[in-house]
Order: C-alpha cells, then sequence, then structure tokens
C-alpha cells in the first residue's frame, strides 16, 4: 500500500509538550494546554502534530526513557487527556502522531523489572543480555554501554544512550557469540508483538501514527541494516492490515533504507549523510544574508536520496527539533523568510518546530534539565504574550520547568499574530500558498534548475498536475543573476524582498529574496 491520502497535503507542527502551555500551574505543560492552543497551530495552517514522549517515565531523559508504554504520564495528565486530544484535533481536520520509543526502556519499566530476576521468565530475553556478569559489548554494533552488578541475573545489559535506557532485543542480524539471538529467536519475536500492542493499543485509541526515535539501531549487528529493514517491513505489514490511513515516520536520517523498511516519512537530520546542517546551522549557513555558504553538497545528496526513494516516500526536512540549536541562533528573521520559502516549496511534509514561527531563540548555556544538557536551550517555554512566564504558566519562576527567555524584547505569538509583517506572518502565507498549489505540495515532482558550489541563487521546480512552479531563491545579500531555463510568461504566485524577474537574456535575482513563479502545464 502506498501513502495515506492525508500525507499528501499536510504540515506538521512539532509540540515538546512539557513547554508548550501550562494550565494546571506546576510549571509543566499538559495535553490540556495542548488542546487550548489547537487552534493557533490550525490558524498558522499546520494540520498535523507531532508529540514529542508523553507516556509514563522518571525522565532522565525528558521522556524517552518509558516506564509505562500505555500510561500518559501524570504531569501531562491522563489517558482519556490524550484521547480528548486526539478527538478534539479530528473535529478540526487536523491528525497527531505519538513519539514512539521503540529500542529502550526506563531501568524502571517493569518488563526490565522482571528480566533482571535470577529464574528465566517471560522477560528474560525481552531485552539484550550477556551470559555472563563480566562480558561486556565490545565492539558490538548498536550499542553504547552496559549497566551491571544491580540484580541477582548473571549477565550484563545493554544500553543504547544513556546509562537508565537498556536495549529491548530484537535480535541480531549476525550472530558473533552464544548470548546473541537471531531475530526470528523467541525472544525478539516477543519483542516485536509487544511493540505492535503498544502500537495497537494507541492507534484503536485515534491516535494516528508515530515519530519512530533511533529506528535505524533495532538490530544489532547489523551492518548494511538489512535486517532492521526487514524489521521495520514487518511493522509497516501489521498497520497496512489493522491500520491502513495510519503513518510511520522514521529518526533514521537515510530515506534510501527507511522507506524501504516502510516508513511513510523521514527526516533528514543534523546526523547521518544529508548535509542538513550546511543549510542553516554551519558556521556559513546557506540561507545567510552573508552570502558565503554552499549548498551543492546538500542538493547532490538529497537527489541521489530522491532517486534511491523512487518517490515511495516522503523526505521530510524540519525547521530545527528538540535535539538541535535553534534557527534562530544562527539566522535572523528576515533570514528564518527566506528559509521557510525553502522549507515550504520543497517535497514531504514540512516539520516547524514549536516556537520557530516566531522566531524563539535558543538559550545557549542554561542548566541542563531532564538529560537536555546543549539541547535544554531549545526546549524553553512556548512565548505566548506578555504576562508573567510569557503567558506559558501561573508559576513562580523558579517552578518553571526550563526557565523562558530573559530577553525583555523576546518574540511573543501575540505580538507575532499582532505584527504586519512579523516571522508568522510571512511563515503562514507560505502554507497558504503551498496550500493552493498542487504543485508545492507533498509529492508533487522536484526537478533542481541551477544550483552552483558556493553560489546563489538557488533555483529548483515542482511539477504538479495543472502547473508547473519554479522557485528562485537568493538568501545573499547581494543582486545575483542566473542563466536558468524558466519560462518568460511564468506568473509571480509569491515573493518576498521583491521579485525576480528576466531581463538581457537572464534572470535577475534580488539580494535577499524568493520568488515562487507558475506557469500552465497546457
Amino acid at each position: 500500500m502506498g501513502l495515506p491520502s492525508w500525507l499528501e497535503n499536510i504540515v506538521f507542527y512539532e509540540i515538546y509538550p512539557q513547554s508548550f502551555l501550562d494550565t494546571d500551574g506546576d510549571g509543566i505543560g499538559n495535553i490540556q494546554g495542548i488542546i487550548r492552543k489547537l487552534d493557533y497551530i490550525k490558524d498558522l495552517g499546520c494540520d498535523g502534530i507531532w508529540l514529542n514522549p508523553c507516556f509514563a517515565s522518571p525522565f532522565y531523559d525528558a521522556g524517552y526513557d518509558v516506564a509505562d508504554y500505555k500510561k500518559v504520564a501524570p504531569r501531562y495528565g491522563t489517558n482519556e487527556d490524550l484521547k480528548e486530544l486526539f478527538q478534539k484535533a479530528h473535529e478540526k481536520g487536523m491528525k497527531v502522531l505519538l513519539d514512539l520509543v521503540p529500542g529502550h526502556t526506563s531501568t524502571e519499566h517493569e518488563w526490565f523489572k522482571e528480566s533482571c530476576k535470577a529464574e528465566k521468565n517471560e522477560y528474560t530475553d525481552r531485552y539484550v543480555w550477556t551470559n555472563n556478569i563480566w562480558d561486556d559489548f565490545k565492539d558490538v554494533g548498536s550499542i553504547t554501554g552496559s549497566i551491571r552488578g544491580f540484580s541477582s541475573r548473571n549477565g550484563c545489559c545493554a544500553v543504547n544512550f544513556f546509562s537508565v535506557q537498556p536495549a529491548l532485543n530484537f535480535g541480531f542480524a549476525r550472530c558473533d557469540k552464544e548470548w546473541q539471538q537471531p531475530m526470528d529467536a523467541p525472544g525478539p519475536m516477543a519483542t516485536r508483538e509487544a511493540m505492535k500492542d503498544v502500537m495497537r493499543f494507541w492507534m484503536s485509541m485515534g491516535c494516528d501514527g508515530f515519530r519512530v526515535d533511533m529506528a535505524g539501531s533495532l538490530v544489532k549487528n547489523d551492518d548494511d541494516q538489512e535486517g532492521t529493514i526487514a524489521l521495520w517491513q514487518d511493522f509497516r505489514k501489521f498497520m497496512d492490515e489493522e491500520f491502513p490511513e495510519c503513518a510511520l515516520l522514521s529518526e533514521w536520517g537515510d530515506p534510501g533504507r527507511s522507506l524501504k523498511g516502510g516508513f511513510h516519512m523521514d527526516f533528514l537530520l543534523h546526523f547521518g549523510p544529508s548535509h542538513y546542517l550546511d543549510l542553516f546551522r554551519a558556521k556559513e549557513p546557506y540561507f545567510s544574508r552573508r552570502g558565503k555558504g554552499d549548498i551543492s553538497e546538500f542538493v547532490k545528496t538529497y537527489e541521489e536520496n530522491y532517486a534511491a526513494t523512487n518517490r515511495e516516500g516522503l523526505m521530510c526536512i524540519p525547521s530545527g527539533n528538540h535535539d538541535m540549536i535553534r534557527i534562530k541562533e544562527t539566522l535572523d528573521d528576515e533570514e528564518i523568510k527566506i528559509a521557510f520559502a525553502f522549507l515550504l516549496s520543497v517535497p514531504g511534509a514540512p516539520f516547524i518546530y514549536y516556537g520557530d514561527e516566531i522566531g524563539m531563540k535558543y538559550l545557549s548555556g542554561i542548566e541542563s534539565v531532564e538529560g537536555g544538557f546543549e539541547r535544554t536551550g531549545s526546549r524553553s517555554p512556548m512565548q505566548w504574550n506578555h504576562s508573567a512566564n510569557a503567558g506559558f504558566s501561573s508559576c513562580k519562576p523558579e517552578e518553571l520547568y526550563i526557565q523562558i527567555d530573559p530577553d525583555k524584547n523576546r518574540p511573543t505569538a501575540q505580538d507575532a499574530l499582532e505584527g504586519q509583517n512579523s516571522l508568522y506572518t510571512e511563515v503562514r502565507k507560505l502554507i497558504a500558498v503551498r496550500k493552493e498549489h498542487q504543485a508545492l505540495q507533498n509529492t508533487a515532482p522536484m526537478e533542481f534548475v541551477y544550483v552552483k558550489e558556493s553560489a546563489y541563487p538557488l533555483v529548483y521546480k515542482r511539477t504538479g498536475k495543472e502547473e508547473t512552479v519554479y522557485i528562485v531563491l537568493n538568501p545573499s545579500g547581494q543582486d545575483v543573476e542566473c542563466e536558468a531555463e524558466i519560462p518568460e510568461n511564468a506568473q509571480v504566485i509569491y515573493s518576498n524582498h521583491d521579485e525576480a524577474f528576466y531581463a538581457e537574456g537572464v534572470w535577475k535575482v534580488p539580494a535577499a529574496s524568493a520568488t515562487y513563479l507558475a506557469v500552465s502545464n497546457k
């Protein structure tokens, strides 16, 4: 089966639940806060939500250490609150993806407590264990460390990230030692079915699918990732059979593999081979007015991935996320407008990280919260208005989950909504143009028209059913020109900072500008 039809024109908004809106005054955002702000998200033009983990957890890794996959963390509300979010979102024509963390749990999960027992039981093989306390995981693929000496079981347990995140056992693609189990062994197969049961639980309640954490690392000793691809093909088969209208989004960063594995979408990210950082977060970002960036390696890799996927899924380029510095750290609001002209005109489902639409800043050097470390500065509370705590919470400032941006001139949603030329206004306009033109939406083909190494502008075209749209972007602070094959009768459907125009045999592109030009296919 192909893509669910709703993926063809959706724009997602990522919400870090603890930092979006607090309705009960404890300093931590909650699900009712998200429900209260659905109209804000919808009015921006976003009709999809990706919600970071909201399950029961000790929160050593901000919820990516799950203690109970089937229970909403009490600080966010209840399962009924989450069900209400699904229902209210659906009433507004919106979809909700939950964040699934299948690779590991918290050490506080009941599965792990049972797995630690010396006597054999249902959960003995739920995690990756050696047979001896002194054997560790040196040179074992996709394992970052171990924990041992904490229970009566004679063995060492693998961890995937922090030392409180024991690795679930999906098997080994290559078994080098006797304790390593093949993917089709009873233990790994039981883990697989347990995770399907978790997914079934939430999709039956109304969840529209999942963003999958660390999706490419579940099978161990999987050098070519063929085992992991086969694993996810089985998950996709399960979803096609039971929940064909739900979607899977991977944190893999390698669309050629992830989409082959059955994911409907994959991200191009700050890790992996995509050169994503060259766009907005390099020392000299391509979208900076300094004009010293280079997008050519990104384009080369993008074209390779695009060909490898055969357009069978979506490659998604986010404005940012909870794991990287905010786009505002390297670009100002006017530069970000041109960046969004790119993000909202390429194929794949766009993802906007909460607050990026108003230019929220990265808070450098603040104290780590819940395992965030340097990432904490991108997770600060949403800035709604000029009331206490920027309208995020009624608690005392010292009780906030993460501190608010202390700048008295910090951007707010209130100012953005009232401003005539705000970043928010431009993002909203760009989403509206995308929604109005099928050629700009998620699945229409794309082809680069003009790309030069360390040079400007960037020109590409999107071919729709009835029209072709040419996107001409010049983020640099200098007027430039190029010999791009764009029909002279193409009509401007969007522009920012003046329009590109044809004269004297070349296209002349104003400094710091974005122009969309449409021509009929008839």
